[in-house]
């Protein structure tokens, strides 16, 4: 009775009719009015029409218009019509392409039409030829959605400066863009972010260049399809195709991070300290002076002590000068190199009030149980009570240092049941903050505890305050507790570094490849992932480009993810060439991702760690990069769409 009650129960049971299978095509283009391909056009509406509803997605800025229009169309869609209305006049015997990039999906599903486009002529020929390629960020090959990629005949440096592109596209969710109806000739490349919509790039704008010319041309080739018949056999047959070459432009870009030379900000940060902040590093350092006072005139060193970021644009002043630490008001004539509207420097000195306030004092009730201590110098020691093995001894003060009695501070090993002195000690200033903080480079041994003793007063602050005494027992973590990494680096010379990254895409170590190897030490256990870059400059660091001169340095990721393990040894070869570039970075830590649709399976862990669905480097799974490195070949994301 049971099982049947279960099965009735089942039978009643109201639910949600299946609707069949779900909806994976995109719209289908119909017809349009007029119809692709026309010539003559003197009109400056279109209706276009698809075999199901459709809507638009962020038309304003997915849609663009060859030629470049100065007045921003209008573009609608209204159940399976797309309509559109140009505003700028019609430019005679040209011909025009709406690109509607992956604007246009269908109304229920959002399956995207990606790649659409449709051209007419106002002459009596069509303009037909393309170049397709992609572009991915310099600095972590990102693939950059909505960027506006534009072809320029005029092929001066400054076209890109001041001219708007003669034919333009819009990257895809993948990066990719192909620009039609080229007419016959030679092109220069870009591509640029135009955040302020004036169809040319400005200093401050993410852009791109290639560095060579490009002409445009078209092959035929035969095309092989496969056809299915009502029984489920299929067939192969062939037909004559054309192919638009180049179909394998790689764009890469980057920002010249251009800051212009200006008093960006300044304040008391509190009774001790000014601080000035100037919108780049100066080229030369900012002169201060004292206004209003005794010392009326004195430079900064006779009443302050100066301390610059790591950036250099940014000016601590630590105040000496009793008077000025007790006024809560304080006049200073800052000196300083700005630009002018023609990007020129010159030296400009402005009189700036500083004004301090004392915070308001907190109810009875709520006041500190045990009031602050100015009379100590404040100590600080990063982490916790474990020393990493490799890294120095650090620590940081509240305030510059007036003067270190070395003799005061002591470094202790157990050794049984004794304490031995480390001897000798070397005090050495912190090379981010010298003026804050100090290390001390020790070879210690693996898995030994240790005692730092800081004697009373040992450390006096420029303020005469001085340390408490510290007593801080540590322990130096064994071998064991590490992995250890090493790259056999196939394609890379003896200027790439490679960076370990965690799962945020931010390095956490760095090493220089030496004779085709990379090998990271004492590397904490976790998930990681590899960049390399080609540090051409020999400065140490990433080095962005400048647009039309000096691109910026080429950049690789290792194609899948790193667990590390304690006490493993990990041994890894590492071909930086064997995968294309656009899918070398592995999705787990790709930011820009392409949309799913709704109903779209998320990738697995699995499908996430490994892009080469094995070993990236198993000779049996190598890819090499047909795509992006060999002229003439199909690239296979890049779809030729011609309506």
């Amino acid at each position: 009775m049971i099982a049947l009650g279960a099965i009735v129960g089942a039978c009643a049971s109201i639910g949600r009719p299946e609707g069949g299978p779900r909806d994976e095509t995109p719209p289908v283009f119909v017809r349009s009015n007029p119809s692709p391909g026309a010539v003559g056009v003197d009109r400056t509406t279109f209706e276009l029409f698809f075999d199901e509803n459709v809507q638009l997605e962020d038309a304003f800025n997915k849609v663009v218009i060859s030629p470049v229009q100065i007045q921003a169309p209008t573009v609608s869609a209204n159940g399976r019509r797309v309509s559109v209305e140009l505003r700028d006049t019609l430019v005679p015997g040209v011909t025009y392409t709406i690109d509607f990039g992956d604007a246009i999906k269908d109304l229920n599903e959002g399956n995207i039409l990606d790649g659409f486009a449709i051209d007419f002529s106002t002459g009596e020929s069509i303009d037909s030829l393309r170049l397709s390629g992609l572009v991915l960020a310099a600095s972590n090959l990102e693939p950059a959605q909505g960027v506006l990629v534009g072809a320029y005949s005029n092929h001066a440096d400054s076209a890109i400066r001041t001219l708007p592109p003669d034919r333009i596209a819009r990257t895809n969710q993948l990066g990719q863009f192909t620009i039609r109806n080229l007419a016959p000739g030679s092109y220069r490349v870009y591509a640029f972010n135009d955040v302020n919509r004036d169809y040319h790039w400005d200093r401050s704008e993410d852009g791109a260049f290639l560095d060579t010319v490009l002409s445009p041309s078209v092959e035929a080739i035969v095309v092989t399809d496969t056809l299915y018949d009502s029984g489920g056999g299929d067939s192969l047959t062939s037909r004559q195709g054309v192919r638009y070459l180049p179909n394998d432009v790689l764009l890469t870009w980057f920002n010249e991070n251009y800051q212009a030379q200006y008093l960006k900000d300044y304040k008391r940060v509190d009774r001790r300290r000014a601080t000035i902040v100037m919108g780049a590093p100066p080229d030369s350092l900012t002169r201060v002076r004292i206004v209003g006072t005794a010392m009326d005139g004195a430079p900064a060193r006779d009443w302050a002590v100066e301390e610059y970021n790591a950036t250099g644009d940014s000016l601590v002043l630590w105040l000496r000068d009793s008077v000025a630490l007790a006024n809560d008001s304080l006049s200073l004539a800052v000196t300083y190199r700005r630009l002018d509207s023609l990007e020129n420097l010159f030296w400009q000195t402005d009189t700036l009030r500083f004004f301090y306030r004392e915070p308001k004092q907190k109810k009875k009730a709520e006041a500190d149980t045990v009031p602050p201590r100015y009379d100590l110098l404040q100590l600080t020691f990063p982490g916790s009570t474990t020393q990493d093995v490799h890294m120095p001894l650090q620590f940081s003060f509240n305030q510059p240092i007036e003067s270190i009695d070395t003799t005061g501070i002591h470094i202790e090993m157990q050794v049984d049941t004794l304490w031995e002195a480390v001897e000798p000690l070397r005090l050495l200033a912190d090379s981010l903050a010298p003026l804050l903080g100090r290390r001390i480079p020790v070879e210690w041994t693996p898995g030994a505890k240790y005692r730092l003793s800081i004697d009373s007063a040992a450390i006096v602050g420029i303020y005469g305050e001085h340390n408490p005494p510290v007593k801080r027992d540590f322990t130096v973590k064994a071998l064991e507790e590490y992995a250890n990494l090493y790259f056999n680096v196939s394609g890379a010379d003896s200027t790439a570094i490679v960076e370990l990254l965690n799962g945020s895409d931010a390095p956490v170590m760095s090493v220089p490849v030496i004779n085709g190897r990379a090998t990271f030490r004492f590397v904490n256990p976790g998930t990681y992932y590899a960049r390399l870059y080609f540090d051409s400059n020999g400065d140490g660091k990433w080095t962005t480009g400048m647009m039309d001169s000096i691109q910026p340095e080429e950049v690789a990721y290792y194609p899948g993810k790193l667990d590390l393990k304690r006490n493993w040894d990990v041994e890894q070869d590492w071909d930086i060439y064997a995968t294309p570039l656009d899918q070398q970075k592995p999705r787990a830590i790709l930011k820009n991702k392409p949309k799913t649709k709704r109903g779209d399976e998320q990738p697995t862990e699995d499908e996430e760690e490994d892009p080469l669905l094995g070993n990236p480097n198993d000779p049996v799974n190598r890819r090499r990069n047909n795509n992006l490195n060999n002229p003439g070949t199909v690239t296979g994301g890049f779809q030729q769409l011609r309506i």
